[in-house]
């Protein structure tokens, strides 16, 4: 059976599912300021009065994606280590690890898979303070945790994550900014959802439409911008069954470039952090190879993806990928598919 966009019909929604809960991301970030301050406050005094030795991230699939713009965040601000560990290690090996005194922080959308919880639960029972990041609040990883801090990314119909990822990016904004109390930490926070909302208004489609008859691409970013590539990368699978991987674009230099040459698809993502001088030079070189690429940052033979101006470096990869989650289900229904129905998949994945 043939895997080609052509193959499918659907009957796709006008406004999908997708589209109009990404379009929530900026009130939901609000909801979530609002409600869960206190409790990022009263946790960033106790990992401030007791640090932890490490911390541990524990997710799947677009929470993992958050997880990894967490990990960068918490490594460039407070100079502390941060692993993602596999849930299979408790659930599938059953191996102990050595938890005590480290901060283990789970991130999910349902709170309800098999293995995550039982990570979690191997955590806690081995000595780390156990914070969660969880959308559905009546579930049982919520009631697991120490601290259990909502997402407020409210329900969500659509396969595919959009708002709950942005929530979760801010999440680990929000605790970033109150452990290590940097103002522009705590500025940028403040300053998301306006931004957000800049982002909504952002066109992105012209650059994407022109991948419907794409076989694969490159999606490319650098440091605390790696998780939205990670994210984008996915949903390109996802919702347009278009063959995406993502890459450090210190990586991409090494065996992907091999796959370079004239006309191939790059998407390029970049924040003007201590990463984009060295992602500029990334990108001129994919040029020089006669590479299509759509870059957010500045670079001659490029085609610009339109970015929100001024902002803190912080919240510009939630911004990208905002503006993203606003084109690339209008690339779905170019390639004949459904982007709230995926084939094969299911809202809430629960592995073992």
């Amino acid at each position: 059976m043939s895997l080609t966009p052509q193959a499918v019909h659907p009957v796709v929604p006008q406004v999908p599912a997708m589209a109009r809960e990404a379009a929530q991301a900026a009130d939901a970030a609000r909801q979530q300021i609002t409600r869960c301050a206190g409790t990022f406050a009263e946790l960033g005094e106790r990992l401030r009065q007791h640090p932890p030795r490490f911390i541990i991230t524990c997710a799947r699939g677009s929470s993992d994606h958050a997880a990894s713009y967490g990990k960068y965040l918490i490594e460039t601000t407070l100079g502390r280590a941060v692993a993602s560990v596999g849930p299979s290690v408790a659930s599938v090996y059953n191996t102990p690890l050595d938890w005590k005194d480290s901060l283990f922080i789970a991130v999910s959308q349902s709170g309800r898979s098999p293995d995550l919880l039982r990570l979690t639960e191997a955590a806690r029972e081995a000595g780390a303070l156990v914070v969660g990041f969880v959308n559905h609040e009546d579930s049982p990883l919520m009631r697991m945790c120490d601290v259990g801090i909502p997402l407020c990314a409210g329900p969500e119909q659509s396969v595919a994550a959009t708002k709950s990822y942005l929530l979760s990016g801010l999440a680990f904004l929000q605790l970033v900014a109150h452990w290590s109390r940097e103002p522009e930490l705590r500025d940028a926070v403040t300053r998301l959802p306006e931004a957000l909302e800049a982002a909504r208004a952002l066109d992105w489609s012209p650059a994407l439409l022109r991948l419907a008859d794409a076989r694969g691409l490159y999606v490319l970013g650098r440091g605390i911008g790696l998780g939205a590539a990670l994210e984008m990368a996915l949903k390109f699978k996802e919702t347009c069954r278009l063959h995406a991987e993502a890459f450090s674009t210190a990586e991409v230099l090494h065996g992907p470039l091999a796959l370079v040459g004239p006309g191939f698809p790059v998407l390029a993502l970049g924040q003007e952090d201590n990463s984009a001088g060295s992602t500029r030079d990334v990108v001129r070189r994919l040029v020089e190879l006669g590479a299509e690429v759509r870059s957010v940052l500045d670079v001659p033979g490029t085609e610009a993806l339109p970015s929100v101006p001024g902002i803190p470096t912080a919240i510009a990869p939630l911004c990208q990928v905002q503006s993203f989650y606003m084109a690339v289900h209008r690339l779905a229904v170019a390639r004949r598919l459904d982007p709230d129905a995926p084939p094969h998949l299911r809202k809430v994945t629960e592995t073992v």
